[in-house]
Formats: structure tokens, sequence, C-alpha cells
């Protein structure tokens, strides 16, 4: 039973609901009542939104400025890691009795292609210096030779494969007196130098500087590498954001790149290093005043207060460890961004509800209506905001007909990704090559015709021994890709350092499978030039197993070409990213008739596995595969390049000019004396000892007899792959229930030797 209480109680509150009501429906509570509730409601709303807007645009301007911090640091990172592979390849170069012609071109092919670096360099102990310089967009060479007189510099202007001499001028420059020779021969080996201003064109850069040395322990050159920080900074240090700006300093408040902003005069003619007072900017001023003498370890943000009004300041380090000398690259890049450009949308949003709310005052009736669409249009501007955010990602992660899956491996031009088709399901591997890597406009048609040359001629290869081709094609960003398929397995060089040397029988069967491929290849006219370990693959696909896969086109030649072309490109050192760069490809072999497009920047063969003839510079045919093929089998058979890998230029001369070495006393194990002979005759310096074609050679490893206690079988073959499991990589932990490793065709680092530890293999 209810209380008496209670029940009073339940009175009053429906007493005080009546006259409310009655309050809500009279004329007074009409015109009072109703518009400051409508009133509260809108001012509730504006500010709310106001925030909302806010932090949506505030937030949205932290990730842009923070991604923008991420591509600079990777962009950095790459250029300056050219300075190992560069300095090695000059190491052939240290000599001032070679001929400044020869000398010339090959400099000028190290430095084409290659973004930040500005100038190469050859000093030796007499004063004589050789070396690139630019001029607008050519890269022209110079050597300089003390005289009693003073010094004098005379340019080449390179054409091709050519060089002519432009004109002399006298000046006093001696390289033995510059900072970076100092610096190189004091310490006794490779040397970064601080951020400095050039001779000649008064840029700031750095200069990564090795002196090399004789057996004697006499200096014979101090081989150099000039990095211009502007050059670095220029595609990669934009700002994200209208009416912002960017700036690149070093630790010590160095003004290393300011984009958009000419140098100023009196620095200039001084020919010293800016700093931030160098410049009329006091937003500038305000951040170097906020930062005070400390510098952020990671991505910080601070408000800055200037006579033109506020900003928004994002600071991050972007350095890392310069190579060799474990020496901390103290740079940092800050982005400037006006208040009125993140607040803009929530003053315009502010406007508008003030207008909206009037209106409502004034038409009671409409102001429900007024009130909801107001709201709507805020919720909808606050949700595109936050939806772009949130959607950035997944939308980089659609291409055409693919959806993109998990990135399998990177590298300095580009990505490779796992991917699925929509519609099909299928999956796919897909190589990307970023947009930036060929943003060079004089270049982006020829770029194109390469890309397609490439594609058609994978697609036109009809052996099952070579990787296949689904599709490629430009997204509207400029973004090149392949569509190939994805292989289960592992490369050669993977197989042999985890699973140690192959049986006889196994290597005869990769090496016949190998040959169908190039066989195909080599009767449309085009040469392979660089087969190795890496770039065979040994993969299963349903009940086959071990059917071998050719790997990586990305420098095949046209025989034709090859007639008329010295190779003088230097070689594929161990550090290099393999993602080729403008691919040379021609659709079949009638397009050897075309003009022949040079790469840019390409690097071709392997040094351990480089014919004679191509590491001399002469003119190469199919022959050339099959030696590379040869040294692959000597890999299989015994776990180790044919000649002991120290240095690339001393593996380059052995291939020229050293005897093969036993094959027999390398191995263990049975070895036909059929298949050493072939071996050692794919060895052959001269090509002409070699087998005449791939179809011959594999008609030759088919004909070996093998006695039954030294087949390979298929039972064998399918017991190995029964107990192989690829093994577990960051890269795949997408998809913990896989059990196929996934693997797509683009070359990985040469073996050092048959010891050298196993790494896993991304591609």
């Amino acid at each position: 039973m209810a209380s008496p209480a209670g029940s009073a109680d339940d009175g009053s509150l429906a007493a005080a609901t009546e006259r409310l009501g009655r309050l809500l429906a009279s004329p007074t509570g009409v015109l009072i009542i109703v518009p400051a509730l409508v009133i509260l409601a809108g001012v509730s709303v504006m500010v709310l939104g106001r925030r909302a807007t806010s932090y949506a645009s505030e937030s949205m301007a932290r990730a842009q400025l923070a991604s923008q911090a991420a591509d600079v640091q990777h962009d950095i990172a790459f250029a300056l890691d050219q300075a190992e592979p560069v300095l090695k390849r000059m190491g052939a170069l240290a000599d001032p009795a070679a001929p400044i012609a020869d000398v010339a071109v090959r400099l000028h092919d190290l430095q084409l292609g290659r973004p930040g670096v500005t100038n190469l360099s050859l000093g030796f102990p007499d004063g004589v210096m050789r070396g690139t310089y630019t001029s607008g967009a050519e890269i022209g060479v110079q050597e300089s030779r003390i005289a009693s007189d003073g010094t004098h510099r005379t340019n080449y202007q390179i054409t091709g494969s050519t060089s002519r001499a432009i004109g002399e001028t006298r000046t006093d420059y001696d390289v033995r007196t510059r900072p970076h020779y100092v610096a190189a021969v004091a310490a006794h080996r490779r040397t970064w130098t601080p951020p400095r201003t050039f001779f000649t064109t008064h840029t700031t850069g750095m200069t990564c500087a090795e002196p090399l040395y004789a057996a004697d322990g006499n200096l014979v050159a101090v081989t150099t590498v000039d990095f211009d920080v502007g050059a670095l900074s220029e595609f990669i240090v934009r700002a994200p954001l209208a009416g912002s700006r960017t700036i690149m300093f070093a630790g010590d408040g160095t003004i290393l790149a300011f984009p958009g902003v000419a140098v100023p005069a009196a620095a200039k003619q001084e020919n010293r290093l800016l700093v931030h007072g160098d410049y009329a900017d006091g937003a500038l001023e305000a951040l170097f005043v906020a930062m005070g003498s400390a510098r952020p370890t990671e991505q910080a943000f601070y408000t800055v207060h200037a006579d033109d009004g506020d900003y928004l300041a994002s600071v991050a380090p972007i350095g890392g460890l310069r190579a060799a000398i474990d020496a901390p690259l103290d740079w940092y890049l800050a982005t400037l961004v006006p208040e009125d450009t993140l607040l803009g949308p929530t003053h315009r949003l502010a406007k508008q509800t003030f207008i909206a709310s009037a209106a409502a005052l004034a038409i009671a009736m409409g102001v429900a209506l007024v009130f909801a669409w107001n709201l709507v249009r805020m919720r909808r501007a606050v949700g595109v905001a936050r939806a772009r955010a949130q959607s950035a990602e997944a939308r980089v992660k659609e291409l055409g007909s693919y959806r993109l899956v998990s990135r399998i491996g990177t590298g300095g031009m580009g990505e490779v990704w796992r991917a699925e088709h929509r519609l099909l399901a299928r999956q796919a591997a897909i190589k990307l090559v970023r947009p930036e890597v060929l943003a060079d406009p004089a270049h982006a048609a020829k770029a194109r015709e390469r890309f397609r040359r490439e594609a058609q001629t994978l697609a036109s290869m009809r052996s099952r021994h070579t990787i296949e081709l689904y599709d490629y094609g430009v997204t509207d960003d400029g973004t090149f890709f392949f569509v190939m398929e994805m292989l289960d397995g592992l490369d050669l060089d993977r197989l042999v350092r985890t699973h140690g040397p192959q049986p006889a029988a196994r290597v005869i069967r990769i090496l016949i499978q190998a040959c169908q491929s190039l066989a195909e290849a080599h009767e449309a006219g085009l040469l392979h030039r660089d087969i190795k370990p890496a770039n065979l693959f040994i993969s299963r696909a349903a009940d086959e197993v071990d059917v071998v896969k050719l790997l990586d086109f990305g420098i095949v030649r046209v025989v034709a070409d090859e007639q008329d072309e010295v190779a003088t490109a230097p070689m594929r050192g161990p550090a290099e990213p393999t993602v080729p760069l403008e691919p040379i490809i021609p659709e079949t072999a009638s397009a050897r008739s075309r003009e022949r497009l040079t790469q840019l920047g390409a690097v071709v063969g392997t040094p351990g596995y480089i014919p004679p003839e191509l590491a001399a510079g002469k003119t190469t045919d199919a022959r050339a595969d099959l030696y590379a093929l040869g040294c692959v089998a000597w890999w299989l058979l015994t776990a180790s390049e044919v000649y002991r890998r120290t240095d690339e230029a001393t593996v380059i001369q052995l291939h020229q000019t050293a005897p093969i070495p036993s094959l027999r006393d390398r191995m263990k194990g049975w070895l036909p004396n059929e298949l050493a002979a072939l071996v050692v005759s794919c060895l052959a310096k001269d090509r002409q000892d070699r087998p005449h074609d791939a179809r011959t050679l594999a008609d030759a490893l088919r004909a070996i007899p093998i006695p039954a206690d030294h087949a390979w079988s298929d039972a064998q073959a399918a017991s190995w792959w029964s107990h192989y499991r690829p093994p577990s990589t960051a890269a795949d932990a997408t998809d913990e229930t896989a059990v196929e490793r996934l693997v797509i065709p683009a070359p990985s680092e040469p073996a050092e030797s048959a010891t050298a530890p196993a790494r896993p293999s991304r591609r």
C-alpha cells in the first residue's frame, strides 16, 4: 500500500508539470521561454561546434605535419645513403694517369639521377682534382691541375658516352687545402663534414670524404660526395597547409633550407652559413625564442606569437646516424602554420550559426527547423573533416581493381605489396614505383614508355618458368605499378643460405628450367643481364614442386642495342636498393629498330655473377647470361661464389682474368663429370668456348646420366617441400594464419660468402 506522503509527492509533481505546460502554451511562454531555449540551444551548439571543428582542424594539421616529417626523414636518409656505394665505385677511378675522357663519362654517369648529390670529386696528393659540377639542369665534369702560374681548370661537356672540352679558366683552387680533404687525411678514414658553404655556388651543403691508401700506406686519393641541402629539400620540404612555411635547420641554429625564400644578399656575399636572424621573419624569430637552447627528441608543437598573428609551429627531428662513423645528423624540420589557416572554417561556422539563431528568434514557428538544419550542417562539416583524416590511409590502399593488403618490402625507389583482386579474390604481388622518384617532367614521357615496354615484354613471355604479369599501369597521382603472380617458395640465395649446398641431381633440374625461360627470352632477342641466385625462385604450385621462376626483368636489353653499347655503368653493390628506376624493356624483338631509351641511374649486373665481357665494357650476347647461370650452378653446388668476395673491384677483376677454381675441390658429395664440365664451359672467359645457347645447354643437362642412388626423384622433392615452412616475419604479421611465404619478384642483396649469416629475403 502506498503511503500518504508518496501520494502527496506524486500529486505535487503532476501539478508542477501541468503549470509548466500552461506557461509554455501562454503568449508569455512563446515570446520568452521558447526564444530563450532557442538561444540557449544555439549558443550551446555554436560553442560545441566551434570546439569540435577546431579540434578536427588542428588534429588534421598535426597529422599532416607528422606525415611530412616522416617523409622528409625517409628521403633524407635515402639520399645520404648514396654516399656508401658511390664512394666504393669512385675508388676504381682513383688513378690520375687514367684518361680524363673515360673518367669524365663515368663520373657523369655515376652522379646522374641521384637526388641531392651535387658534386663528386677525386683529389690527388699532387693537387690534381677531377670532379663533376652542376650547371642548371646539366652535369659537367672538370679537371684542375696546379701549375706555376696558378690552377688550370678545364671543363668537359658529356654527350652520351663521349666528353668534349668546352673551356679553360685559371683559379687559386687547391683541393689539398679544402676542409673535406684535410679532415679525411687527418682522420685516416671516411668522414662527414658539418654543414658548410661550397666554394663556387655559396650554397649550404655537407660532404662525405674518404681517403684511399696504397698497400705501402701512401695516400692515393681522397674521394668525395657533396650533398646540397637545398637540392635535398627541393621535392621533400613542402609546406603541407596553405599559407604555411617550412624551414630545415641544424641543432646549432644554422638554417639549412628555407624553400621559397631568397638567400639574404649579405650572407651570400660573406660566404657564410645562414642563421634565423638573417631573415626578417617575426614568426621564425618567435619560434627560436620559444625553443630556447633545447631541441626536441621527437615531434613537438609550439604556439608562437608574431606581429602578423599567432602560429602553430611543429618541430620534428629528421636526423639519424651518418654511415660509417655513427655521428648524429642533428637536423630538424620546422613548419609554421598561421592560426587563420586552422581556425578559418571555425570562424565561418560561428557566423553561420549566429545568422541561423537570429532567424530562429524572428520566425518562432520555424525555429526548430532552422535549428535542426544548422545542427545537421555543423555535424556534416565536422564529419567530413574527420572522415578525411580517418580515410586517408584507406584510400592509398586501393589501387585499380586491387586492394593492397600488407606491405612486403620497401626500397629507396618504391615498395612491394601483397594485394587481392576486389572481385576475384585472387592474391597478387604489386610493385610500386613512387611518383617522386620520377618527378622530373623532362623525363616523364620516356619513363612511361620504358614502363610500358617492360610490362609488354613480361606479358609476351609464355614460358611457365618466367614470372607471370597480370596487369600494369599508372595511377592518377603518377604511381607506376606492376601486378604479378604471388609465389610460394624461396629464391636460390635463400635456399642455399638456409639449407646448404644442393644435390647435383636437383641442381640439374633447376638449371634445365632456368634454361627454358632464358631460351624464350634469347630467341626474342632479349638479354636478362642480372642472372643470380636472388633472381631465380624455386616454388610449389598445387601438386607441382621444384618449379623454377626467373624474376626481375628490370635491366633487360635488346641484343641489337647491346651491339652499340659500351657498358660503363657501375656494378650493383650489396647495400643498394634493388627496385629498378625507369626499366628498359622493349616490347618485342622488332623494337630493336626503335630509338633506344637510356636508363637514368641504372646499374647493370652483380659483381659475383658478372660476365667478363660485360665487366670489361664490351658488347654482350646471350652467352653472357649463360656465364652468370654457371655462377649460379657453382653457388648451388658449393654454397660459395666462384671467386671469394672481398670487394667489388677485386671480384670483377677476377672474373675477367683469374683461372677457374676446381669445382670438385669446393664441394662434397656426388658430382657427375658431365655436370662439372658443363659448369666450367659456362664459366669460360672466351664466350666462344661456352655453350652456343640456352637450349643447347638444357639438352646437355638432360643427357647427363644420373644413377638411381643419386637421383632427385619427384617423391624426394615432394618430401622436401612437405617439411619446408617459411619463416615468420614482421611484414606478414597481418595474416597470422598464412602458411605460405609471400614473395614477389625484386632482387635481393648478393651473397657475401657461404658462411654469412642467413637473412630474411624480403621482396
